[in-house]
């Protein structure tokens, strides 16, 4: 199943492919900052940004205000579109490994932290240097268990 057959919830529109690599690369920094400074209040930071495109909205992300008004409109219109739904459900995987991450780095689980914020690391470094997104390839695998557990049950 590709991830452009998934359905987006409705309101969701498509997204630009190279905006969503754009914020994985922020990300990415944002996480390195985090592990080299130990810095739970900039994961914390990083945490609210993924909450804003996971429940928000992705146009509402930072990240996506700035791909959008720098780095757009010099690029043009993009060769083609993913649904958001996915890249939303990414968001909502890198919240709760940044808001783990929190709780590790400011209560003093500082391994904790540490290994919450590499695996958030890794996903966004996959995404920006390679376009594999890991939260959108986990919710096209859910997608395609919940169609067979359904189809199941009604056979």
């Amino acid at each position: 199943m590709s991830l452009r057959r998934v359905p987006a919830r409705p309101g969701d529109p498509p997204v630009d492919p190279r905006g969503v690599r754009f914020s994985a690369a922020v990300t990415t920094v944002v996480l390195a900052l985090v592990l080299l400074s130990g810095s739970g209040w900039l994961l914390a930071a990083q945490a609210v940004v993924f909450a804003l495109g996971a429940f928000v909205g992705l146009r509402f992300s930072p990240y996506s205000v700035l791909f959008r008004v720098l780095l757009a409109p010099r690029l043009g219109p993009p060769s083609e579109k993913e649904e958001a739904a996915p890249v939303r459900f990414s968001q909502t995987v890198g919240l709760v490994f940044s808001v783990a991450g929190v709780v590790g780095y400011l209560t003093g689980l500082t391994t904790l932290g540490v290994v919450a914020t590499a695996f958030a690391l890794a996903a966004a470094f996959l995404n920006a240097a390679f376009g594999f997104c890991l939260g959108c390839e986990m919710y096209a695998l859910i997608a395609r268990l919940k169609n067979r557990n359904e189809q199941g049950a009604t056979a």
